[in-house]
């Protein structure tokens, strides 16, 4: 006879797989709902960008010192800007359909290549920074709700207030000055030490030493956020009806905060953190050129002083198209905090 434990794995296993190709199912809807949406913004970002005053071709005349009206109308030709808008946005769409971003002349290499090449170091700032923020807004946010009208909840409150009051580029220049010029504990720019030949573990910490500070400075002002937030969350959740019950059942302040109330509490964090998103990316412009740190943000703002209009959408086109996986994810981690919600 089988044993208990084999009729078991044959009862879970379809349940197993139709969970997955439910999920899959659901990727595949939302992915298909995400394709106009974003055409949409590039749609958008194109015809904003074509009231901005100057192109690619202003600057190289510019930087040039001069040219004749001949060799300008030649670069404009060269670079398709001589086109009208509608026939410029058609084949813009038309390249993008293709994945094909267009060439920055100014880098003198292809979009892709170009945000490929910068893509890590935005990332590796991004995690680094939401891992710090929602981490420490919910312990933060933790104590401050079981610590309700008492002078740690005050102080929580006040250092969370002067965080998200305190500007982002001027508290990356403060700790440079600290870190760096003072204590010389910590690399002031970068993201790797100029000429160090490193590998392996050497080179892991050398990039790990170069994150701190950039990492640190993005996440202080979603730290804030968080921390406000899981606050108000907490103390609501505290006033359901479960809590009480749970409360008059015996159960301890300690099981009650994180057995009952935390996991509902989480929900308006996550909803808060697919949407933080596409600010993380705002957000590491400042950071990226305060700190030199070679991510998109940074390039990102290259691009606008140089009109380097192909370049400018490439990266517009990546930052909605990570926005709305994000928000999918988002959808997924709610499902699964909150058995009772339906994904569709």
């Amino acid at each position: 006879m089988p044993s208990v434990s084999a009729i078991r794995r044959s009862h879970d296993e379809p349940c197993y797989t139709r969970a997955v190709l439910r999920i899959a199912r659901l990727l595949v809807r939302r992915f298909l709902r995400a394709i106009p949406i974003v055409l949409g913004i590039a749609v958008f970002n194109f015809l904003l960008l074509q009231l901005a005053p100057g192109d690619a071709v202003d600057v190289l005349v510019g930087e040039a010192g001069g040219a004749t009206p001949e060799y300008v109308a030649e670069l404009r030709t060269r670079f398709g800007l001589d086109q009208p808008v509608p026939v410029q946005l058609g084949r813009y769409l038309a390249n993008v359909a293709t994945l094909d971003l267009g060439y920055s002349f100014r880098h003198n290499m292809p979009v892709a290549s170009l945000i490929l090449s910068r893509l890590p170091a935005t990332l590796l700032l991004m995690a680094g920074a939401i891992g710090i923020a929602f981490t420490a807004g919910v312990l933060l946010g933790v104590t401050a709700a079981r610590n309700v009208r008492r002078p740690l909840d005050a102080i929580v409150s006040v250092v969370a207030l002067l965080a998200y009051a305190t500007p982002v580029f001027w508290i990356g220049l403060m700790l440079i000055l600290l870190f760096s010029v003072h204590l010389q504990w910590l690399p002031s720019g970068g993201m790797l030490t100029v000429g160090a030949d490193l590998a392996g573990w050497d080179l892991m910490v050398d990039v790990l030493r170069h994150m701190v500070l950039p990492t640190v400075t993005l996440a202080l002002f979603y730290l804030a956020l968080y921390t406000r937030l899981m606050r108000a969350s907490m103390l609501e959740v505290y006033g359901q009806d479960y809590v009480t019950t749970a409360r008059a059942k015996g159960a301890g302040e300690s099981r009650v905060a994180f057995h009952h109330v935390l996991r509902n509490a989480l929900l308006p964090m996550v909803t808060m953190l697919g949407l933080q998103v596409g600010s993380l990316l705002g957000g590491s412009v400042l950071v990226e050129t305060v700190f030199g740190w070679p991510g998109l943000g940074r390039l990102a703002f290259e691009a606008v002083f140089q009109r380097d209009h192909n370049l400018l959408l490439g990266i517009l086109l990546l930052s909605s198209v990570l926005v709305v996986v994000a928000n999918i994810v988002v959808d997924l981690l709610y499902a699964r905090l909150d058995p009772r919600i339906e994904l569709t």
